[in-house]
């Protein structure tokens, strides 16, 4: 009895502990900077980046192809990033925002997504251009890079902080809990221990991916998101269709609440704004700098166009996904609460709006995004560990990350997305000042592209 009264008082301190983390971690100097550094890359780049967007599509679809060092092409080193956003950043974040913060604390994702364009244009060109090179064609890249290689040496505690909080960021949290809440929800409740099976089977699948590195990842990246991508906007779309006359005031909700003024009198706009931005973090990723250790890695001719190809992440994961699930959530009329805040609520509000069918197709779309995203954040966790310890480290990391699938396989929601968004606040904070630092270098190696481009 003593013993799971003590079992009890640990798992209470735990969760606790990163709650309370979490909320000091995303107090006002966070949102500041990641707002402020957004706003500050694209004036020194006098929003030049944005004026290319529609060249950064065509690189991603080959029309631009590049030769020379790098693991993995423009559009795999995108898709690879994506399947790391893409997916429960876009089905349980959102649903946990709308839960947190409201309708309104959509608006504040797409003011986050907007900003981050010019801050994954800058993270991504400066990985670039700082990486390097190993003697068997493997590339190191990243955060921690961009602070060795291009920072004074006082500055390198900066990168051994990423790394450190990296290496959390990149266990398999919010994935494999809401994968294994959403499979017993919909088809084993009735199964004793399901966790558990659950838990282990993605255990094995995990191990079989992750050790094949950054390209099998990025293979199979490649071929479930866009699948995943096209499924889940044409599920969204019948559903729009179908109740387009509720369209029309899910939208407004979204406005009306960014901005209303009662909530903040009451003290609660802050808490709108601030759950959109930590869910829009979540969802793109943008200035956290876990995409500057993929795109950091591919092929490319000059630094800058990875930085335009980077730059289209915040688009199609929180401008185009996110927004897409907010629609679904907010036309259905599903009261979010406690128990369903996450991916349950998505769920629920796909079968009002399509039936028994929906959520179907929402577990066969989480199920693909979510492993997926295990994946891709097993290629984070490691990097941040060949960084610390070198190459012998990282089989020992890759069996933590094989345990921490099971682990959180059976752990709960709260604890799960208070890791995560504990981490991630940890690593904005290297990111965007080497960034900051940094960003006149940048400025500069977009305009000697800029240029190459019109001649």
């Amino acid at each position: 009895m003593n013993s799971i009264k003590n079992l009890q008082s640990e798992s209470w301190f735990i969760d606790t502990f990163f709650s309370d983390f979490a909320t000091i971690a995303w107090g006002q100097p966070t949102q500041l900077l990641l707002l402020g550094a957004g706003l500050f890359f694209a004036i020194i780049a006098k929003f030049k980046p944005y004026r290319y967007l529609v060249y950064a599509f065509d690189v991603l679809r080959g029309k631009y192809p590049s030769e020379g060092a790098g693991e993995v092409s423009h559009f795999k080193s995108l898709t690879a990033t994506l399947s790391g956003t893409i997916g429960l950043g876009n089905i349980a974040g959102v649903a946990a925002a709308i839960y947190f913060g409201g309708p309104g604390a959509i608006f504040w994702m797409w003011v986050t997504a907007i900003f981050g364009i010019a801050t994954k244009f800058f993270t991504a060109t400066l990985s670039s251009l700082y990486r390097e090179i190993n003697s068997d064609g493997t590339v190191n890249a990243g955060t921690m890079y961009i602070i060795k290689n291009g920072l004074p040496k006082y500055m390198l505690p900066f990168a051994y902080m990423f790394a450190f909080f990296g290496m959390i960021a990149g266990l398999p949290a919010v994935q494999a809990s809401e994968i294994v809440r959403i499979t017993e929800n919909l088809f084993f409740s009735d199964v004793e221990n399901f966790v558990y099976i659950a838990g282990a089977t993605m255990a094995i699948i995990t191990a079989a991916v992750i050790v094949g590195g950054l390209k099998r990842i990025a293979n199979v990246s490649a071929l479930l998101v866009p699948i995943m991508s096209i499924i889940y906007f044409g599920a969204v779309f019948v559903v729009v269709v179908l109740n387009h006359e509720e369209l029309i005031p899910a939208i407004s909700s979204i406005f009306y609440e960014a901005f209303n003024f009662k909530s903040a009198v009451t003290g609660g706009l802050v808490m709108v704004i601030l759950t959109g931005i930590k869910r829009g973090v979540f969802s793109n990723e943008a200035g956290v700098g876990t995409e500057a250790l993929i795109h950091g890695t591919a092929t490319t001719t000059h630094p800058a166009k990875q930085g335009l190809v980077a730059m289209t992440g915040p688009i199609f994961d929180t401008l185009i996904m996110c927004t897409l699930t907010a629609l679904v959530i907010l036309m259905s009329g599903v009261e979010p609460t406690a128990d369903n805040k996450g991916v349950l609520l998505t769920a629920e509000s796909f079968e009002v709006m399509l039936g028994s069918i929906g959520p179907i197709i929402l577990f066969i779309v989480v199920l693909c995004f979510g492993l997926s995203t295990i994946f891709t954040y097993s290629f984070y966790g490691t990097a941040c560990v060949k960084f610390l310890f070198g190459k012998k480290g990282i089989p020992v990391y890759q069996f933590i990350f094989v345990c921490a699938v099971f682990g959180f396989s059976v752990g709960g929601f709260d604890l799960a997305i208070n890791v995560v968004d504990s981490a991630f606040a940890m690593m904005i904070f290297p990111t965007l000042i080497s960034c900051i630092w940094l960003a006149p270098v940048a400025v500069r190696k977009a305009e000697e592209y800029f240029a190459s481009i019109k001649k």
